[in-house]
């Protein structure tokens, strides 16, 4: 599989492809190599469709690096903001759930009093850009 950041194929399988409700377990991310290799991003990330590898969110965007970490670390689950989605590969379903228009299961939007937070299983934003592809 074409996955970033040393994410384990099965659970990527079980919870982006197979699976409406389910998520990994609070603070998976953070045992995955995502931390050590995006520690110092120069600009914006951009998180790709694990299973069509087509680009879902950008970040950080109207906040710094450290900002979307802390946030995420304290949510449990790496957590995007209005300004990260990329609304054209993202929808919410009417009870929260967040999936790609091609079906990929994301996470969920759990609005907060800031606003929308997209609680987004890292498994499902990893994967590789499509070769050639990028934003």
């Amino acid at each position: 599989k074409n996955l970033r950041w040393n994410v384990d194929p099965k659970t990527t399988d079980k919870i982006c492809c197979y699976n409406r409700h389910y998520a990994e377990h609070s603070g998976y991310w953070t045992s995955t190599d995502f931390l050590k290799e995006m520690a110092n991003p120069t600009g914006e990330v951009v998180f790709y469709d694990s299973v069509s590898q087509k680009p879902l969110f950008v970040a950080p965007r109207g906040r710094s690096w450290a900002a979307f970490i802390k946030e995420s670390r304290a949510h449990g689950w790496p957590s995007f903001r209005d300004e990260e989605v990329l609304t054209e590969s993202v929808r919410v379903l009417k009870n929260g759930e967040a999936v790609s228009v091609d079906g990929t299961h994301l996470g969920h939007n759990l609005p907060d009093r800031t606003g929308n937070r997209y609680c987004i299983n890292l498994v499902s934003v990893a994967g590789m850009p499509k070769e050639g592809g990028d934003l």
